[in-house]
């Protein structure tokens, strides 16, 4: 089984494709839709470099892959579907309830939140064959309640959960996050798994100034991850996660991104005037008290 990576240095995000190298079969795991939101331009640069290795490679995409509802970038989902429609387009079943959470919060009255946008919500622990690829979902939650990992053989891709050994883990602070969960996901499933599992992550952030690195294994997880090792308590780590937490800016693409994934990658449907719109809610704090 081969793992082609693609990195979107704008977002930091980590693509996936996961091919069976005797069957050409293949699987995308969380692909990215370029996104500029001062000009509102939506560009499919990131999708492009994914399709142009598919085609080289006359790889057979068995199914496309969201680890979570992504905050700091929009899904190119559906773009993949219009290129690959018998591909299917598979999540957390948890998915339900960000849905429920961010629909309140948009006011989106036309969302629908029982995942049916979505060709397949994983059940915790659910064996998928696409193909001749066999996954695994392992529920990691914590980041958001819907995370998902995915493991094909003796990988596994950890979305926002785990992080390079000297990055650390997701932050827990979006709505229903909980880093009491995400110690729970981390310590309980995902080091139960073989110190030699080669993990994959969602993004990488380069701390210190060192190259992108995307890859690391359970084995150097558990011995030096700088904030959640095999022998750091959940006290601990729950002290530190809020602590820190508390600290950290939204993400840049935080509120295009939510509206757009949790509905399954599509944009806003197209009104009368022939354009599509995000809603951007607004949070008043001001000294004064009054709204000019």
């Amino acid at each position: 089984m081969q793992v082609q990576h693609f990195f979107d240095p704008d977002t930091f995000t980590l693509t996936y494709l996961v091919i069976d190298e005797a069957t050409r079969d293949a699987v995308i795991i969380d692909p990215v839709l370029d996104f500029d939101p001062p000009s509102g331009k939506v560009k499919d640069k990131s999708l492009q470099t994914v399709l142009e290795y598919i085609s080289t490679h006359r790889l057979h995409i068995r199914a496309i892959l969201e680890t979570h509802a992504h905050a700091d970038h929009l899904s190119s989902s559906q773009l993949l579907k219009q290129n690959f429609p018998a591909a299917i387009l598979g999540i957390g079943e948890k998915i339900k309830i960000v849905q429920e959470v961010f629909k309140s919060h948009f006011n989106l009255p036309a969302l629908l939140t029982d995942g049916s946008q979505f060709d397949r919500l994983f059940k915790d622990f659910e064996e998928v064959s696409f193909g001749s690829l066999k996954m695994k979902a392992l529920p990691t939650p914590g980041h958001t309640p819907a995370c998902m990992s995915y493991q094909f053989g003796d990988a596994i891709f950890v979305g926002d959960a785990l992080f390079m050994p000297d990055y650390g883990t997701g932050r827990c602070d979006f709505p229903k996050g909980s880093a009491k969960d995400l110690y729970h996901s981390v310590a309980k499933t995902l080091y139960a798994l073989p110190d030699e599992t080669r993990v994959f992550t969602g993004h990488d952030y380069s701390p210190n100034g060192r190259e992108m690195r995307f890859q690391t294994t359970i084995g150097e997880s558990k011995k030096a991850n700088v904030q959640l090792a095999a022998t750091t308590s959940e006290k601990d780590y729950v002290e530190f996660r809020v602590a820190r937490d508390k600290t950290l800016s939204a993400p840049r693409l935080l509120l295009p991104s939510i509206q757009v994934n949790i509905d399954a990658g599509h944009l806003p449907k197209i009104e009368e005037n022939g354009k599509s719109y995000l809603k951007l809610p607004l949070v008043t704090d001001l000294i004064s008290g009054k709204l000019l």
